[in-house]
């Protein structure tokens, strides 16, 4: 297996109510991600100071952890993170590791030619063990998104991702979405400014898990998807927010 020894690896946690898990999670990341990246920084955002997560983070040794007052959303979490990550590959990595990072050493083969790789549940080699309902969701989301937007991925929600540092820092300043489609927001930016996105296979094992997904944020992440169709091809806000970023110009 490739060892990246002249590559620097940015793992970005966002963090809401982990004071139970966070710490040894943590730990668990340090140790895992060291084999394959020795060079590498995690990022701990705690999205609002709700509980004790502060400062169960702080007790893991060099994690820089991050944080602010009110709880913003995942998507915010990921670009304040963002902001201050040093390294040459950035990925999102879900506090309670539902996806361990360990994983992303199957995603390096694929980086010699890829800007943007996605874990992707639909990947043939792929093996998913988690409720039926939440497979049935998770392709009537795919569908839905891609019929609106166009995105040419089969699987834009997975909660592991790892991406050149040059360009999240084109799309991530463009990103408006804070919380339920921050993840396909991304991806349908890539496409746009045409990133080369690939999808390599992972393992998901929610048999023990209780979380469940609500009709609330179901809802609202319909919403926030027709957020970014209306945003893209009605207001032009994206486009003009990267003229304004990139060349000073606001028309």
């Amino acid at each position: 297996m490739l060892i990246l020894h002249n590559k620097k690896l940015s793992l970005i946690v966002p963090v809401y109510k982990g004071e139970k898990f966070i710490a040894e999670n943590l730990k668990q990341m340090k140790q895992s991600i060291s084999k394959y990246f020795p060079n590498f920084e995690i990022i701990a955002v705690i999205d609002g100071y709700v509980d004790k997560s502060m400062e169960e983070a702080k007790k893991v040794a060099e994690v820089k952890v991050l944080g602010y007052k009110d709880n913003c959303g995942k998507g915010h979490a990921l670009k304040y993170g963002f902001q201050h990550c040093t390294g040459d590959f950035v990925t999102f990595v879900d506090s309670d590791m539902d996806l361990p990072p360990r994983q992303l050493k199957n995603f390096i083969p694929y980086m010699a030619t890829a800007d943007m790789i996605i874990g992707s549940k639909r990947h043939p080699f792929s093996k998913l063990e988690y409720p039926l309902s939440r497979k049935i969701l998770s392709k009537g989301y795919q569908l839905f998104s891609w019929m609106l937007l166009g995105v040419g991925l089969r699987d834009t929600q997975s909660g592991l991702k790892l991406m050149k540092k040059e360009v999240l820092d084109v799309i991530m300043p463009l990103a408006m979405v804070k919380r339920h489609a921050f993840d396909l927001e991304l991806c349908f930016l890539a496409e746009k400014h045409g990133f080369r996105c690939v999808e390599a296979p992972i393992h998901i094992d929610y048999k023990f898990s209780g979380t469940s997904i609500s009709r609330n944020t179901i809802f609202k992440m319909f919403l926030d998807t027709l957020a970014i169709r209306y945003r893209y091809s009605i207001l032009h806000h994206y486009q003009k927010e990267y003229h304004n970023k990139r060349f000073g110009s606001k028309k």
